[in-house]
């Protein structure tokens, strides 16, 4: 009986993915890694289902965002205070002379993502504007350098002490790294204007100005990953423009009605020969090469937006928490409500979460940070087996009602709940129904629900006692065993 019962999940699954997926998140834009060792961890990566993003440079300074007000794009994120960009940008690039972050504690940051059910997270080692927020030994623009005041505190290898204060607590680390960087000669080279995010000058004609480029960064995720930084789960790489394109497929880029950018052309910095690189230095490594077709985007990265429904393959949302990836002094957080029935949707339909928050001057993290994470955590207490090791399960969500799988045997219905919502009567779905025999019970009660079949669905029963007393917040969960 349970063989069968197995078999009827797993065909409603499979017919519940099919035909799910759209646009940029098709089938076809996923490449399927073919490494037993990287396809074990992403197999557990999926089981974290939730991680911190942090955003953090010299920038945050000024309470702007991140690398862009130093690109000459015309977007409103590239737009800058003082209208003489040349000054602008060498005002911006002397932020490391003034960059002393004494309130850094990393440890602070780790117990408090740990206590909201965090498992990983993802560092910005460096951003577009090539800040180094590591020790690295190819260029002076970096946190340790003698031009940062903060080279002088013995934690002043702010990327090394992140990964061991977070692996401390149990949880993995990850490495963004920017494939551009701004500040290096060989990227933008001050021989010509920079008009947009791209290398600004054609790398065809000077071949060897593109090969230092290309060894400085593969030097630079050498040096992350070759020991002194311990174990890297994931190298997280940002800057999709930097990628190899051939002939035709810059002509496809440049006749496009979206196209905007002056220098489109192949900018290869030999991924798969890095990628091999890597893992010899960190085998079974997840790498992400974000918004790159190909084998080396181990999973994909949609930004700011969850998808409509399950996808197949390997996924992460990463969302902003306080208003921007980087830190403004006014940032304004999203509520426990809102932070938990995102994870909750994003969860259901076989994602993780990966959620920014963005260090300050000092390197402080806001108390609305912390209340957020607090919030986030005592919901996780109740019910955080409903979060780890679940997988999409087809219809995913109907109405205020979703629903995953974890195993064979177990399943979980969640409750969306509105503001000021009680908790009803009855919880139900038309578009799914439970085994025959399965047990139900709430997370955080020990009462057993009586549940019974519809015509097209089944609807369980809330008891007055439950009711009248939740056992959470914003999201109640019912555990279903067979």
């Amino acid at each position: 009986m349970e063989r069968k019962i197995l078999g009827l999940i797993l065909v409603i699954l499979f017919a519940g993915r099919v035909n799910t997926v759209s646009g940029q998140e098709s089938e076809g834009r996923y490449v399927p890694e073919t490494d037993p060792l990287v396809l074990e961890k992403l197999e557990k990566w999926q089981d974290l289902k939730f991680g911190l993003l942090m955003h953090w440079g010299a920038y945050s300074q000024w309470g702007i965002v991140e690398s862009w007000s130093i690109c000459a794009e015309d977007e409103g994120w590239c737009r800058r205070s003082n209208p003489d960009y040349t000054q602008y940008k060498k005002d911006y690039e002397n932020l490391q002379t003034t960059f002393n972050p004494i309130e850094f504690n990393p440890e602070k940051w780790a117990k408090a993502a740990k206590n909201a059910g965090m498992k990983y997270v993802v560092f910005t080692t460096k951003h577009h504007d090539g800040f180094s927020m590591f020790d690295t030994k190819l260029t002076d623009y970096r946190i340790t350098s003698d031009r940062t005041p903060f080279h002088t505190n013995p934690r002043a290898n702010i990327a090394k002490e992140v990964f061991n204060a977070f692996r401390a607590e149990g949880m993995w680390a990850g490495a963004y790294f920017s494939k551009p960087d701004w500040h290096n000669e060989n990227y933008w080279w001050p021989n010509f204007a920079t008009p947009d995010r791209n290398v600004n000058y054609d790398v065809t004609r000077y071949p060897e100005r593109w090969e230092n480029f290309v060894q400085f960064t593969q030097g630079q995720i050498m040096e992350l990953l070759g020991g002194d930084y311990g174990k890297i789960d994931i190298l997280w790489l940002d800057g999709g423009q930097v990628q190899k394109m051939t002939k035709e497929e810059v002509l496809k880029h440049i006749t496009s009605p979206d196209y905007k950018f002056a220098r489109i052309q192949n900018q290869d910095i030999r991924m798969d020969e890095l990628v091999v690189k890597a893992r010899q230095k960190q085998p079974g490594i997840i790498v992400v090469d974000r918004a790159v077709h190909g084998k080396n985007q181990n999973y994909l990265t949609p930004e700011n937006r969850v998808p409509e429904k399950a996808l197949s393959y390997p996924w992460e949302s990463c969302i902003i928490a306080g208003g921007s990836w980087s830190w403004l002094p006014d940032a304004k957080y999203m509520s426990g409500k809102d932070a938990v029935q995102l994870l909750v949707d994003i969860v259901v339909k076989g994602g993780n979460l990966l959620l920014n928050i963005a260090p300050g001057p000092l390197g402080q993290w806001h108390d609305e940070a912390y209340r957020l994470l607090d919030d986030i955590g005592q919901w996780m207490k109740v019910n955080s087996e409903a979060v780890y090791g679940t997988r999409a399960l087809a219809p995913c969500k109907e109405g205020k009602v979703c629903i995953t799988r974890k195993g064979d045997k177990t399943l979980y219905l969640y409750y969306m709940a509105e503001n000021g919502e009680k908790m009803p009567a009855r919880i139900g779905m038309t578009t799914f129904s439970l085994p025959a025999g399965a047990r139900v019970k709430m997370l955080g009660s020990e009462t057993n629900l009586k549940w019974d079949k519809t015509e097209t669905g089944f609807s369980v029963t809330i008891p007055e006692k439950i009711r009248n007393a939740p056992p959470s917040k914003y999201v109640w969960v019912a555990k279903v065993t067979f």
